[in-house]
């Protein structure tokens, strides 16, 4: 009978549904749940005896896949595989299959809510009620402001609805995206070194470069229009983070709202943790009960049709 290794600890934490789809089809779990990810070593250990992998942010190399004999299929619980090697696996006739849309209005959500915890300093009021102060902090109202959107798929669509709500002025790059498709949604497409000096707060739906480039480096940031606020609620690679603490410290931006790192956990030592104006959590913009069970079915479902000879409906290019 097959068997799958889930690494991620969040698989199907909500919904019995997605453990259902691969016992029903006797493709069980390999490693039952729990609550952490699996370690590297072990990783490569539990490997051996897959035939399918569902996997978090775990980097799954070459080597992953040379140490499972058996590996079928891998499968992304969430939607970008930049963790993954996605060419090694086509070198072996393995799909990459993902969960595409499936967390799109949870992200866009708490984008949306990370911009205006930063913009009105909501945790660094609480913060200071809850030791015993009673400050009276100052933000910018969000009407009438410009929101620069980096990316303009699924993610940055549901964002700008939001923003337009608020009555804010949008701008977007995503040169993937035809200019119409931009304007039909209420942004003004432009470049993105425009957009970064435009911009009154700038959120980040895109993927890293592979070279592993943050796409806003020091000098990027600091072409920032001054006040600026950065979300970034997509990955760690986008930014140099050492350059936006300084940028922070320096006051030429104004806050920044971050739930992506490009080591996680956070090190104790890592310089946005002493940087002031930001608000930093930690990676769960996907978690909702609503994005978990989407996102368990859609790669179980997919698993399982690889397993059985069929092609999968959500194969990563």
């Amino acid at each position: 009978m097959p068997t799958t290794l889930i690494t991620t600890p969040t698989f199907a934490r909500h919904s019995a549904r997605p453990w259902q789809i691969l016992e029903d089809a006797g493709a069980g779990p390999l490693r039952p749940y729990e609550d952490v990810a699996l370690p590297t070593a072990e990783l490569l250990e539990y490997a051996a005896g897959a035939d399918a992998l569902i996997v978090g942010m775990d980097p799954i190399t070459a080597e992953v896949m040379d140490a499972a004999p058996r590996l079928k299929v891998i499968a992304k619980h969430g939607v970008g595989v930049d963790t993954i090697d996605v060419a090694a696996a086509r070198a072996r006739a393995i799909p990459v299959v993902c969960a595409p849309g499936s967390n799109s209005r949870a992200v866009a959500e708490y984008t949306f809510g990370l911009l205006l915890s930063a913009t009105r300093s909501l945790t660094a009021s609480h913060t200071a009620v809850a030791a015993g102060g009673w400050p009276k902090l100052f933000g910018p109202e969000l009407h009438g402001r410009t929101l620069g959107i980096v990316g303009f798929g699924r993610i940055g669509r549901l964002l700008a609805g939001y923003a337009h709500a608020f009555g804010m002025e949008l701008l977007a790059h995503d040169p993937y995206v035809a200019e119409a498709d931009v304007r039909a949604h209420g942004a003004e497409p432009v470049a993105l070194d425009a957009l970064l000096a435009r911009a009154d707060a700038v959120s980040l739906h895109t993927p890293p470069d592979p070279s592993g480039t943050p796409l806003l480096d020091h000098a990027r940031l600091a072409a920032m229009k001054p006040g600026a606020i950065l979300v970034n609620a997509a990955r760690g690679g986008l930014v140099d983070e050492r350059a936006l603490a300084d940028l922070l410290g320096s006051g030429h931006l104004g806050a920044a709202a971050l739930d992506a790192f490009s080591t996680e956990p956070l090190p104790a030592d890592h310089p946005l943790r002493k940087a002031p104006r930001t608000l930093l959590t930690s990676h769960m913009a996907a978690c909702t009960p609503e994005a978990n069970q989407a996102m368990g079915a859609m790669v179980a479902e997919d698993v399982i049709r690889v397993l059985a000879g069929e092609e999968p409906h959500h194969q990563a290019r």
